[in-house]
């Protein structure tokens, strides 16, 4: 059997960690009913709850993006998700509203650098054409790990108990960490398996890894990609209705078991897995044939962002349940297809600065994972109509397809003169 190259072995170690990401920040949602049942919390104080994890998540995006570019991927993710199984443990062990606010809070700040040091990850081992692919399928694995957590907790919820559901994911959890501890290195001359026709591909040899970054130009980091954090505020309003209700929709709003509601919710978030991937794909090819950043960038994202928001039309006039899957599968596979342009723009624009300019971008997302959980609660516990939370979600979409359009990917972040980093990505540089 062919060894797997080291490349390859990165390759693994982050499409799992996207997988386990989502796992662990999604399984609340589907222990919610019996969680909620037993601790005797309204919609109102379970949207709070589900909301707290963003708070957190949103301080530490930038704060743990910052120390990704200048620490390392590998030690930023250690500490991350060390902290991320201990708060996904101690899940298991509350015992109200105002303990639960604080394990999820922690979480929130076990993840909240995560996927920006994976970016860095990904600016270290990846080629400039191959960036939107990378992340496609990388996000991709985040929304497996939505599509099997419902059905996965939910069967541990039947064999043993919601408590004890989160004792096992974070002990899962756990065994990724030693791997991550014996297997990555952020600069890849580190790295004893890996080849000379690996390095030949890498961006400046892993060179990225090797010397320290220039001061970080605040100003003109927010200036660049501030609409990508617009854009992505308007991705994460939809994003997180569905991570943190959908299967709750299911369950009260259709009157459905848990394990029926886990499977509806399951093929609806397979939908975005295959979202995911198939953004990337045609970003990276979109790129290839035209050279256009903008094109592969930009216009992809306005154009899925509209197809997603015609999606959800039915979900706000139908009862139907089997219309109502089959549209909310749909808009959310258009949705996911945005998840890799967006954040290939992060290392497009700041190759030097990808896990700093992609938490600035991610917290837009953080903010709308703050607002759109606790007004989907309150809209329930007011109307009891659980379609209404999404007429905000076609206008933000609209929106958010407006603003894509003034994402300038093609213009990479100009360094400083003293920079030793002479990157040369796709782009021009200004």
């Amino acid at each position: 059997m062919k060894r797997l190259t080291a490349t390859q072995r990165i390759f693994i170690l982050l499409c799992s960690l996207s997988f386990l990401l989502y796992v662990d920040r999604v399984n609340l949602s589907t222990a919610a009913g019996p969680l909620q049942a037993d601790l005797g919390l309204s919609n109102l104080q379970l949207g709070v709850a589900f909301s707290a994890f963003a708070y957190s998540y949103l301080v530490c995006q930038i704060f743990g993006g910052v120390i990704a570019d200048k620490f390392g991927p590998r030690i930023t993710l250690i500490g991350c998700v060390a902290i991320w199984v201990l708060s996904t443990i101690a899940t298991g062990l509350i015992g109200g509203l105002a303990s639960l606010f604080a394990a999820r809070l922690v979480l929130g700040i076990g993840e909240g650098a995560t996927l920006p040091a994976q970016a860095r990850a990904i600016a270290n081992w990846t080629p400039a054409d191959r960036r939107g692919i990378m992340q496609g399928v990388t996000h991709s694995f985040s929304r497996l790990g939505n599509a099997v957590t419902p059905p996965i907790v939910a069967l541990l919820i039947t064999l043993f108990s919601w408590r004890a559901s989160f004792f096992i994911l974070g002990g899962v959890t756990a065994v990724w960490l030693v791997f991550w501890v014996l297997f990555f290195r952020d600069n890849p001359r580190d790295d004893p398996r890996i080849t000379q026709a690996e390095m030949d591909r890498l961006p400046d040899r892993g060179l990225i890894a090797t010397t320290k970054p220039p001061a970080i130009p605040w100003k003109a980091l927010f200036a660049r990609v501030g609409p990508t954090a617009a854009v992505y505020f308007c991705y994460g309003w939809t994003g997180w209705l569905y991570f943190t209700w959908l299967p709750t929709f299911f369950l009260h709003g259709y009157n459905l078991n848990i394990r029926s509601s886990a499977l509806f919710s399951s093929g609806v978030f397979f939908a975005g897995v295959v979202g995911d991937g198939m953004g990337g794909f045609v970003s990276d090819f979109i790129l290839r044939r035209t050279g256009k950043l903008f094109l592969a960038r930009s216009v992809l994202i306005a154009l899925v962002f509209l197809a997603s928001a015609a999606c959800l039309i039915p979900v706000l006039s139908s009862s139907d349940l089997f219309t109502i899957t089959l549209a909310l599968s749909a808009a959310f596979f258009f949705i996911e297809m945005s998840i890799a342009p967006i954040w290939a723009v992060a290392i497009d624009i700041a190759p030097v600065y990808a896990a700093t300019s992609s938490a600035i971008i991610n917290a837009g997302s953080a903010v709308a994972g703050i607002l759109s959980p606790m007004l989907f609660g309150l809209i329930i516990d007011r109307t009891g109509n659980w379609s209404a939370p999404f007429i905000g979600s076609v206008g933000l979409l609209i929106t958010g397809a407006v603003i894509a359009l003034f994402i300038r990917p093609e213009v990479t972040l100009a360094m400083p003169p003293a920079s030793p980093l002479p990157l040369s990505p796709i782009g021009t540089h200004t």
